[in-house]
């Protein structure tokens, strides 16, 4: 599964990092890992949860896409609103 980083993390020096899990991602920013997405089963469709790693704190994200890349798209999207990028 290929998911492009955004231009707008881009921009902010960021990147995106596969887990070990092989499914999720890790935001990274400075270098280190900083959120955490990961796709989730959502009423036959896919979710995306997301979360500080340093707190474990969620951030919530509603929105569902059709398969797991769509997923990661989705929360990367939520973060960004987030964020206020």
């Amino acid at each position: 599964m290929t998911v492009q980083v955004p231009e707008w993390l881009v921009r902010r020096g960021g990147d995106l990092k596969l887990a070990s899990d092989g499914k999720s991602r890790f935001v990274m920013l400075g270098g280190e890992p900083v959120y955490t997405l990961a796709p989730r089963p959502a009423s036959g469709k896919f979710g995306c949860a997301i979360k500080q790693t340093n707190s474990g704190r969620p951030i919530a994200c509603a929105s569902v896409a059709d398969n797991e890349e769509g997923a990661l798209g989705v929360g990367l999207e939520e973060l960004r609103k987030t964020l206020g990028w």
